[in-house]
């Protein structure tokens, strides 16, 4: 698919695993940890968004967040 989701509707985040609660809220969990350094920045390994636009933007700002550490 070409719009960033894969069949079953939820949005692809490479290297993130993408969790629908019971009541529809979309919950990203990093696979591999952030660096040490990277988590003392405050960068988090697991985020949530109401949508597949707000849960991307989320896992941006910390994939952002570990790269300023870098």
């Amino acid at each position: 698919m070409t719009d960033g989701r894969s069949a079953s509707g939820v949005p692809a985040l490479p290297g993130w695993r993408v969790i629908v609660s019971d009541v529809g809220r979309l919950w990203a969990s990093r696979e591999a940890p952030f660096p040490l350094a990277a988590e003392e920045a405050g960068a988090l390994r697991t985020v949530d968004g109401d949508d597949a636009a707000e849960l991307a933007a989320a896992v941006a700002e910390q994939e952002h967040r570990a790269k300023e550490v870098s």
